[in-house]
């Protein structure tokens, strides 16, 4: 990735970090704490939490690039100004004057400061698709089951309330756009994980007394709870899938259209 992109990026994901963080801080001041026992407020966390990592390991990588082009600069004038003095020598131009082959590269290469990823990095991986596969699941529960087929009674749609379920796609599109990171299909367990992991802290809250549920479906009580549960088990196969083609379809654009700039995934 070019040294412009990598700054690109870095500000896409400080700024989204903090405007989410902005958009969630106004969420709860307008309804309270209580706001946070819905899975919107969950997803959109995470994916805070996610570009905050990001942010992080982009700002280190823009670092340790500018670190390391400066030195292979460096070291590049040095090794040109030594093949000048000795060019009357009788030694290859293209060696120095121990004789070690000189190498010379048209660009600083990407591999010169590869590191193999650590625990942040594999965090910030694992994070960006759970929140994919979360994000696509909370915005098409809401627009296309919540929004249609509840009441007025249960809530009124504001612009709070479509911002919460509409930021958190959009910021990520635009990170998957700017980002080369992989989308395997094996990480739909944490995805899935995650979700396991809200219906199980509800139902820890209604065996302690709590009666009220966030969503309708998820009350156990109903003669329709167990296809309801099935189901959403089950969409998050498709929700998964939607964000994997997504990724596939711009890694297939991009490494058409712009085959010298782009790095694919490894």
């Amino acid at each position: 990735m070019e040294k412009g992109m990598r700054r690109w990026l870095l500000g896409v994901r400080a700024a989204t970090a903090t405007a989410m963080a902005g958009t969630l801080a106004w969420d709860v001041r307008m309804y309270g704490w209580s706001i946070m026992f819905y899975y919107t407020e969950w997803t959109f966390t995470l994916v805070i939490i996610y570009f905050l990592i990001a942010t992080f390991v982009s700002a280190r990588g823009c670092w340790s690039y500018s670190k390391h082009f400066t030195a292979h600069v460096e070291n590049r004038g040095l090794l040109k100004r030594d093949v000048e003095e000795n060019i009357d020598s009788t030694v290859n131009p293209e060696t120095n004057s121990n004789g070690k082959a000189i190498r010379f590269g048209s660009s600083y290469g990407q591999g010169d400061i590869e590191q193999k990823a650590g625990i942040l990095e594999n965090l910030m991986q694992i994070t960006y698709q759970t929140s994919a596969g979360a994000v696509v699941l909370t915005d098409i529960v809401f627009w296309g089951l919540l929004v249609p087929f509840l009441s007025v009674e249960h809530f009124s749609l504001d612009l709070l309330m479509g911002c919460m379920h509409s930021v958190n796609a959009v910021f990520l599109l635009l990170d998957t756009a700017l980002n080369s990171m992989p989308f395997p299909w094996f990480r739909i367990s944490y995805f899935v994980l995650w979700s396991c992991v809200y219906v199980a802290f509800q139902w820890v809250l209604h065996a302690c007394g709590f009666s009220w549920w966030p969503y309708p479906f998820l009350e156990l009580s109903t003669p329709w709870a167990p296809m309801w549960y099935l189901s959403l088990a089950l969409i998050h196969i498709p929700c998964f899938g939607l964000y994997a083609v997504i990724v596939k379809a711009k890694v297939s654009f991009l490494s058409k259209f712009f085959p010298q700039a782009y790095i694919r995934p490894c």
